[in-house]
């Protein structure tokens, strides 16, 4: 199967952005959300979803249902021992040396699980509790379990009542289903973990952007596929939204804040909940990289280093946690805490770091062709 260099280096920009935005240096407001109210988080999920959907439905229409759904749960158990080890790395050095150094910002990360650490330790492999930095992994092997599903109904029937479904349960997200829900769990299951302690992201309106990113890359293995096109007004009016959300993030006196302290107001741009208005900017966005980036990906050098990263996703996220979890065990998470020289110096050395390892495990990381996949025995 063909695989899209281009997509593999919009994936390593993405890891690269995310890093900065993590990493507590001078660089991190400044290139936080640099291409409007969106940032990298959006991007790579929907490029995630993107390659999952083309990689597993061509491994659906070649081999069959049942080894697609073996294929998903093979990458399920993966990314599940990934945040399994980071979990524990967290929980055992990091709370270690936060704990010895007296570092704040460790003791804030980790500050249910110091206060209850069976159930932290209990919880957290359960992805129930979900530490902040922690809580991507937990909700991509979420989306991961049901994809199977939604792809083997999706082939079937089409993708339209996916879709609608998808945009009706992110809406319900808009207006608290998540907080409905969390209470009857705990009036039902009795779960300890505070609402707060559960992952930032709301994985209900999240949904939306995975399940879309998967129907595009799946309709491109249809037998009718078409390359997307868009019409000249719509071309003009992404234009117009994309451009007027970057000048508004970077001139605007409240920054990566759209409405200052209008809490209300924020809430339509807002990241965990995925925004109204943050969803009308990142597809303007999609609509103007669909459109004008293959022109410039002919036009300018290839970036293998991007590539290399992009291709080895998993292990170089991976990465990239556990360089920002030890600086913020060593440095805290003041963005002034070394000079412009240091956060340089900082900044090289871990995209060093993630580039070994994108170069150490990039052949581990890569999924199996359609051919490759063991037809699933016929069930009687």
């Amino acid at each position: 199967m063909k695989r899209y260099w281009e997509i593999d280096a919009l994936r390593g920009l993405m890891l690269v952005l995310m890093t900065v935005t993590h990493l507590p240096t001078r660089l991190t407001d400044p290139l936080g959300q640099p291409f409007g109210f969106v940032s990298a988080a959006e991007g790579f999920v929907l490029l995630s979803a993107f390659v999952a959907g083309l990689v597993y439905s061509r491994i659906g229409y070649v081999r069959g249902v049942e080894s697609m759904r073996v294929a998903f749960w093979r990458r399920v158990v993966k990314v599940y021992l990934c945040q399994a080890a980071i979990l524990l790395f967290l929980f055992t050095v990091i709370a270690a040396l936060g704990l010895h150094i007296d570092q704040p910002a460790v003791k804030n990360l980790v500050s249910y699980y110091l206060a209850e650490p069976r159930d932290g330790f209990f919880f957290g492999l359960l992805l129930i509790y979900e530490p902040a930095l922690l809580d991507i992994l937990p909700m991509y092997i979420f989306f991961m379990l049901m994809s199977p599903w939604v792809l083997a109904f999706a082939m079937r029937h089409g993708w339209t009542l996916v879709m609608v479904a998808s945009v009706g349960v992110w809406a319900a997200a808009q207006f608290g289903v998540s907080e409905w829900i969390y209470g009857l769990a705990v009036h039902y299951l009795h779960i300890p973990v505070p609402f707060h302690e559960m992952g930032a992201f709301n994985t209900y309106a999240w949904q939306f952007l995975w399940f879309a990113g998967l129907c595009i890359g799946a309709t491109r293995n249809g037998p009718e596929a078409r390359p997307l096109r868009f019409p000249w007004w719509l071309l003009v009016l992404a234009a117009g939204i994309a451009l007027y959300g970057v000048y508004w993030r970077h001139t605007g006196i409240n920054g990566q804040a759209p409405f200052g302290g209008d809490v209300e107001l924020n809430l339509l741009f807002d990241k965990w909940q995925l925004g109204p208005l943050r969803l009308v900017n990142l597809v303007a966005l999609g609509i103007l990289a669909v459109r004008f980036g293959p022109w410039l990906m002919r036009r300018i050098p290839r970036l293998h280093w991007l590539e290399a990263m992009g291709s080895a996703s998993l292990p170089v996220f991976c990465a990239h946690l556990v360089a920002v979890l030890l600086v913020l065990a060593f440095y805290g998470d003041s963005q002034t805490a070394r000079p412009w020289w240091g956060d340089g110096l900082l900044l090289l050395a871990v995209f060093a770091g993630m580039y070994f390892v994108a170069r150490f495990t990039r052949a581990a990381d890569v999924p199996p062709p359609a051919d490759d996949m063991p037809t699933a025995p016929a069930k009687a």
